[in-house]
This record gives C-alpha cells, structure tokens and sequence, in this order.
C-alpha cells in the first residue's frame, strides 16, 4: 500500500513540477520528490537485486538528460520536464540503495568478527 502511495504522490508532484517549475515556494516539491525516492527506494527495491531498478533509474535519467521529448512539437517541453522530476525520484532511490547495501555490507563483516 505504501508503494502506491508513494508512486502516486511521486508523479502528481512531478507533473505538477514540470509543468509550473516554483509553484511552491521555498523548493519544497522537489524535496519532497528526493524524500518520497528514498522512501521508495527503502521500501519497494531489494538491494541485494536491484539491477532493473537501476536500470529503469539510468535509463530515465538518461532521457531527461538528453531532453529526448524535447523533439515532439508543443509537448515536447512540458513531457520532458516531467521525465526530469521523475528521475529525480528515481535517481534518489539508487541512492537509498546504495547506502542499504553498503550498510548490508559493513553488518556483514561486523557479524563474521
């Protein structure tokens, strides 16, 4: 349940982000975007086997990086900045599972002393 939630607030904070950049003040939606991809990424990935996680994560990033949406014409601008909101989300969860595998990692060895 806590996945779809997430999800969901995730991509209604993402649209709105990229379609009305500082509609809120203070930057709080895109806060808000990094906290809600280290929840997910704490909750809904394995890190012990996230490869199409990361995947998905690198691959959305990339996109939004190369403004790929940008070519379509009238939208293009708007879609592509919501794709970047979402690798925000996304790229915030690779994080999360970076440090729960490190951690996963560092208990591990402090278990086998």
């Amino acid at each position: 349940m806590l996945n779809k939630i997430v999800i969901a607030a995730s991509v209604i904070i993402a649209i709105v982000e990229g379609l009305a950049p500082g509609v809120v003040p203070m930057a709080i939606l895109p806060l808000l975007l990094v906290l809600l991809g280290l929840v997910y990424g704490a909750v809904a990935v394995d890190a012990e086997d996230p490869v199409a996680y990361l995947a998905v994560a690198i691959a959305i990033g990339a996109a939004g990086g190369a403004d790929v949406l940008g070519h379509i014409h009238a939208v293009g601008s708007y879609l592509d900045a919501i794709v970047d909101q979402i690798a925000v989300v996304l790229l915030s969860g690779a994080v999360t599972i970076m440090v729960m595998r490190a951690w996963n990692r560092l208990s591990a060895a402090d278990d086998s002393d």
